[in-house]
């Protein structure tokens, strides 16, 4: 039994170590930069709240082949100008050709700050063209892979949204872009991304507010009875 109980400490060591060394990897980069900057990294932007955004990954590919997009020509910027919101901007456009079409995956994590829950996302696009753009945002908690919500901007409909859900420390989001090129080319020239966060009460907070609507229905009680005598 002890030998079991070494063993599994071992274990835990070494899997704790493991993701300590792959986080020690990750380096923190300041916008504005581009997006392949920020591959398997962090960067935090401060405005209404300070979040941590981490594990960027970004794929593309074309049809036919050679118009996909480069994470080297896409730039990201913070994004303040909404109150209560923050987040970043993906600048430099992504471009489809005429005749062609180009599709994109781009993933990241978005943490709130200690003490804070997020608790809506913000998505708005912009671009033009003879073509046709879609962006399609999946979010699920990063810490269990339940899904949260989905958001959508398009060159054929509302340009963006804004949704509410229940509070949620950490969140992967996944967000599918597809261009058409039409007869003479489509781009995406901007996508705004934000989120908004609302402060956790502390236990002890919790804890005196419980007390006090406990003595204030005594009191409530003890009012009623004195009133019937």
């Amino acid at each position: 039994m002890k030998r079991r109980s070494l063993f599994l400490a071992i274990a835990a060591g070494l899997l704790v170590s493991g993701i300590g060394a792959r986080d020690g990897r990750a380096a923190s980069v300041a916008l504005p930069t581009t997006l392949n900057n920020l591959l398997g990294n962090s960067t935090t932007v401060v405005g209404a709240e300070t979040l941590t955004f981490s594990a960027f990954t970004f794929t593309s590919s074309s049809v036919p082949p050679g118009s996909a997009a480069l994470a080297s020509n896409i730039n990201v910027s913070a994004f303040t100008s909404l109150p209560n919101e923050t987040g970043f901007a993906l600048t430099g456009t992504l471009n489809a050709p005429a005749n062609t079409m180009v599709d994109a995956s781009i993933t990241y994590v978005v943490t709130a700050p200690a003490g804070e829950l997020l608790n809506d996302a913000f998505l708005s696009t912009a671009g033009g063209g003879s073509g046709s753009y879609i962006v399609n945002e999946t979010l699920v908690n990063a810490l269990t892979g339940a899904p949260i919500t989905t958001l959508a901007g398009s060159s054929s409909g509302p340009a963006g949204q804004i949704v509410s859900f229940a509070g949620i420390q950490s969140i992967l989001v996944t967000k599918d872009i597809f261009l058409s090129g039409g007869a003479t080319g489509e781009s995406l020239s901007v996508v705004q991304q934000a989120f908004s966060s609302t402060g956790v009460p502390e236990p002890s907070s919790m804890a005196l507010l419980g007390i006090g609507m406990t003595g204030f229905l005594a009191f409530r009680r003890l009012f009623k009875r004195q009133t019937i005598a």
